[in-house]
């Protein structure tokens, strides 16, 4: 049996974030007589059950028509809905996202740090989509991959949805060829380039990621660029997989931890971020054959790493 396509959102984004969408579930016990009673068991416990109650008085929630949903609509099993969620404040993140390459599919950006790729968690509008779409007017907009948060450098992002697989098949399938430059420590004993193999796990809800025994699930070749000073090094990263702080986690492994790194060797205490001192990681150049045309593309960031100090 075919699922029911879902309706396009009657709805436009705010600030670049989608408004949210749900579905009524079935509902064989009768408990939910009326869109309102279902509304406030879902939500009432978390924003409160006034909060429910304003929003659907000032016709926040709607049907795939466009209509507001009044509360005492008997209840619908499948009718679809949807509303903008009431988002905390966001403190600004002090640096403009450029775009270093646009055209009708894909759309490559310089994600600056301590920006998100994508919403999550506390950070939803001060995100590089979230930017993109509202400030370039492309609302279907969705990254192909992610950078951290604290890492700045390329993004690829695609323009309409229909493309958006082919693109990430070229992440999973490990088709992209990406180069990192770091800043760190500059250690004489340890012997350079070379390639390092661990098994990295990322637990949900632990800052920072863990070498693990077991199969590699991680390789990363580290060269020396050059020399700062005595005491810092500039380095180049190939990465040849995407686990989760792998380059960070193998730079520590190596006894040179990226300059400024909040979680390694040691997990820094929350409070305010200092822009001034970002974590000196840039993913500095993205290559690959395009999967329409064949064209073999190599994008490089206009963005720079300062040293230490």
């Amino acid at each position: 049996m075919r699922r029911k396509r879902v309706p396009a959102s009657p709805l436009p984004q705010r600030d670049g974030i989608d408004a949210v969408r749900l579905r009524l579930p079935e509902d064989p016990e009768g408990v939910w007589p009326t869109v309102g009673a279902y509304l406030l068991g879902r939500y009432g416990a978390a924003v409160g059950a006034e909060r429910i109650g304003a929003m659907l008085d000032a016709g926040r929630f709607v049907g795939a028509d466009g209509r507001a949903a009044a509360a005492s609509e008997p209840y619908e099993t499948g009718r679809w809905l949807w509303f903008h969620r009431d988002l905390a404040p966001e403190e600004r993140v002090p640096f403009e996202i450029g775009v270093v390459y646009r055209d009708e599919r894909i759309l490559v950006a310089d994600k600056p740090h301590f920006l998100a790729t994508t919403p999550r968690g506390r950070h939803v509008t001060e995100t590089a989509v979230a930017r993109l779409r509202a400030g370039l007017g492309l609302p279907a907009l969705q990254p192909a991959h992610r950078l951290d948060r604290l890492t700045a450098g390329l993004l690829l992002f695609v323009v309409r949805p229909e493309d958006r697989g082919a693109y990430q098949l070229l992440f999973k399938e490990r088709r992209v060829r990406k180069e990192y430059e770091a800043v760190a420590p500059y250690d004489p004993g340890v012997e350079l380039p070379v390639t390092v193999r661990s098994r990295i796990e990322k637990e949900r809800g632990v800052p920072a990621a863990r070498e693990v025994p077991g199969e590699p699930n991680a390789v990363s070749r580290i060269e020396l660029v050059e020399r700062i000073g005595d005491a810092f090094g500039r380095y180049r990263l190939l990465p040849e997989t995407g686990k989760t702080h792998q380059l960070r986690v193998h730079m520590n492994a190596l006894g040179l931890p990226i300059l400024d790194d909040p979680l390694y060797p040691v997990v820094r205490e929350d409070g305010p971020e200092d822009h001034r001192r970002p974590l000196r990681l840039l993913a500095r150049t993205l290559g690959f054959s395009d999967p329409f045309t064949g064209e073999e593309r190599r994008f490089t960031s206009r963005l720079s790493l300062s040293g230490p100090g």
